[in-house]
């Protein structure tokens, strides 16, 4: 330890605070960077503010529960079914989801993904800037890629509440949401059945779109070794993996959406245990 000396003259006291530096112990810390003067406690000055947010927000949501109810349907009926049936508005993305995907990867494949993926973020994240508080242009891979993956969510939630009527079909508001639409599924496609229509025989057709799939997660797999070295580097090839193959996953939703408006495709591939 150093002397009393050396800590007044390394770390003068401050006369406006209440406590200070008492002794100074060798070696490295955790915050090199940090001068103990320039630190504050915990309590009164952190959880005094989140203590009124907390406050604040408790507030908001009494108000909101006490004059603005839940809305309720009409008595449920064994002779009427609703249509459409809309799980509460929360869950309204997996519905969707259901839409695009086959309903064993919709309601249990991704939705696991997202969760394992959310859990493995401290895991993954080797950046130690930017820790402890909100820093863009530190972590923007970390920050773009959660706020993408947030944002395509709650797109889901919204077409689901706002735009989707009879029979699930997409109804914009100025349409009448009485009268019932053709259905979207008539007008689609498996993928391989239509590069069957371009001449290519069944086989071919259906190893045609494994080796589509294997290229498009191969792609986000050897190009950011590519682009971004430094960063995939310092990943490691675990982590690497990881990292892309959740981002591809990810992306599959926004591409699966634009293949079945832009093209009708309904599943790009198909196989004996599953629908992609």
């Amino acid at each position: 330890m150093a002397d009393r000396e050396t800590t007044e003259n390394i770390f003068p006291r401050n006369p406006k605070k209440s406590y200070g530096l008492m002794e100074l112990v060798k070696g490295q810390g955790f915050q090199t960077k940090k001068q103990p003067e320039d630190t504050v406690f915990v309590w009164p000055h952190l959880l005094y503010v989140e203590l009124i947010a907390a406050t604040v927000f408790l507030a908001g949501l009494l108000w909101v529960c006490t004059f603005k109810h839940a809305p309720l349907e009409a008595m449920a009926s064994a002779d009427t079914t609703p249509n459409p049936m809309k799980a509460p508005w929360y869950f309204l993305g997996l519905q969707e989801l259901l839409v695009f995907f086959d309903p064993w990867l919709a309601g249990m494949v991704l939705p696991v993904l997202m969760i394992v993926g959310l859990m493995a973020i401290p895991y993954l994240d080797i950046n130690p800037k930017g820790v402890g508080y909100w820093a863009w242009k530190e972590r923007p891979f970390a920050i773009w890629t959660f706020n993408f993956g947030f944002l395509i969510w709650w797109i889901f939630i919204i077409i689901g509440v706002y735009f989707r009527g009879l029979d699930w079909a997409w109804y914009w508001p100025w349409d009448d949401w009485t009268v019932h639409k053709v259905a979207s599924g008539a007008t689609l496609n498996d993928f391989n059945v239509i590069l069957e229509g371009w001449g290519m025989g069944a086989v071919a057709a259906n190893w045609s779109t494994y080796i589509m799939i294997l290229v498009y997660f191969a792609v986000f797999l050897i190009f950011p070794a590519i682009l971004w070295r430094r960063f995939s580097k310092a990943l490691g090839v675990a982590r690497y993996i990881i990292v892309w193959g959740l981002f591809a996953a990810m992306m599959l939703s926004p591409v699966k959406v634009f293949l079945r408006l832009a093209f009708n495709i309904k599943y790009f591939m198909v196989t004996p245990w599953f629908k992609l």
